[in-house]
């Protein structure tokens, strides 16, 4: 028998984020959803009509804020996997893009699943350095080198989130 394992998706743990790509409290957002699978995390999403480039095919912009947002949670995770600590505990880290690099491979659909499977490659101090690999139907539509930068340390902030105004 198999053993059923919950996934803790990244943007859970991070409360009043509305940020467009990952906000759990923006409505209108694209909703990314990361989790780990092993050493790579990721995420698999659905696009709507009005995420199109051409006809049926993805708009590259989404698929960079995709990338994006994916690397950014994936670097704070991974902060807190390296310190042995649960999501969503104290200190509270966030990250915001340094360099974000797409190197689009053939067209992506609209139509189908796509999944994002990110690494950390090296952090050096606030900077995670990530690499980035775009699916869709099994062939690699894209790839990702990514800066992602410490931008908050709650402990070093008052305890403040950064994510209310």
């Amino acid at each position: 028998m198999s053993e059923l394992i919950e996934k803790k998706y990244f943007q859970d743990y991070m409360p009043e984020n509305v940020c467009f790509g990952c906000g759990i409290n923006n409505d209108q957002g694209l909703h990314v959803k990361s989790y780990w699978e092993g050493e790579e995390s990721v995420c698999r999403w659905d696009s709507e009509e009005k995420y199109h480039g051409w006809s049926e095919l993805m708009n590259g912009g989404v698929i960079a804020t995709l990338v994006d947002c994916h690397c950014m949670c994936t670097a704070m995770a991974y902060a807190y996997r390296q310190e042995g600590r649960a999501l969503g505990s104290l200190p509270e880290y966030r990250y915001a893009t340094g360099t974000l690099s797409v190197k689009y491979l053939r067209p992506t659909s609209n139509n189908d699943t796509v999944e994002l499977r990110a690494r950390v490659l090296e952090v050096k101090g606030k900077k995670t350095v990530l690499k980035c690999d775009f699916y869709c139907l099994g062939e690699k539509t894209a790839e990702a080198d990514v800066v992602a930068i410490r931008v908050f340390d709650s402990s070093q902030d008052g305890g403040g989130n950064v994510f209310k105004s």
